[in-house]
């Protein structure tokens, strides 16, 4: 039998609700590994499936979100044996599949593999326990699953190679002046702040989340003059929603509005 590697919790009692994920390697402090990234991975993609969840939360422990990648699955892989076994990318992108919004909740430590898999996240909420990292290069390697390329996105190019070439970690404070995490919180108020923030977003209408959510990810992958034309198109194609006429209705009218996510 397969150890349960991950936990889930469903959360809410409205016509959309919150899947709640948990990272449960409590002893290795939630390094991630293949078993446990393959399991996140399908249960990330049925949560997306169900039409009765409207986001997705990942959490860790209070001591660790996740240290980083399992060390003592890897130190003795060959480059053939990555190579040819596509490590890392064969499940770790599987979160960039999800076009539902996906909050992490980030107490502890959150290093290496920890910090790549909180980044791929839509929202990114801290415990003023949180640390940050990228320290592969202590153990002779990088960064390996878009650490290089989405830290300097968020924080900017000095900030990342401090990070990447020093190893040093940051505190929670120090990630959120940066623009790493959307906002910390008290680390007893962690998953309260996480739930509350996904109850907002299961308020709204599903399509015009979905398309937000798309649109913001194109700011990262093109130019200015692209993103602002795909914004505009989406923009328009809601209009072809019925959720569009429930909320200004609703707004003209006074009343908070229903969507039926359509």
């Amino acid at each position: 039998m397969t150890d349960a590697l991950i936990l889930t919790e469903m959360h809410g009692d409205g016509p959309r609700r919150t899947a709640l994920i948990k990272l449960n390697r409590p002893k290795q402090l939630n390094a991630l590994n293949d078993a446990l990234m393959d399991q996140l991975g399908e249960a990330l993609l049925a949560f997306d499936r169900d039409e009765s969840v409207g986001c997705i939360v990942i959490t860790g422990s209070d001591k660790a979100f996740a240290a980083g990648a399992d060390i003592s699955a890897m130190a003795r892989f060959d480059y053939m044996h990555v190579h040819q076994s596509d490590f890392i990318t064969r499940n770790w992108e599987t979160m960039l599949q999800v076009r539902k919004p996906v909050i992490a909740a980030v107490a502890g430590f959150a290093l290496g593999g920890g910090c790549e898999l909180a980044m791929m996240c839509d929202v990114l909420i801290a415990a003023e326990t949180a640390k940050f990292g990228q320290p592969e290069i202590k153990i002779g390697i990088i960064p390996g699953a878009g650490g290089t390329q989405r830290l300097p996105r968020a924080v900017g190019k000095s900030k990342a190679m401090d990070l990447v070439l020093t190893a040093r970690m940051m505190d929670a404070a120090e990630a959120e002046r940066a623009g790493l995490v959307s906002r910390v919180v008290p680390a007893e108020r962690l998953l309260d702040e996480a739930l509350a923030a996904a109850e907002a977003i299961n308020a709204l209408s599903g399509p015009s989340v979905a398309l937000a959510k798309e649109c913001v990810n194109r700011a990262f992958e093109g130019t200015l003059s692209d993103g602002v034309m795909f914004e505009r198109r989406v923009f328009h194609s809601l209009f072809a929603t019925a959720d569009q006429k429930e909320g200004m209705d609703a707004f003209l009218a006074k009343r908070p509005p229903q969507f039926g996510h359509s």
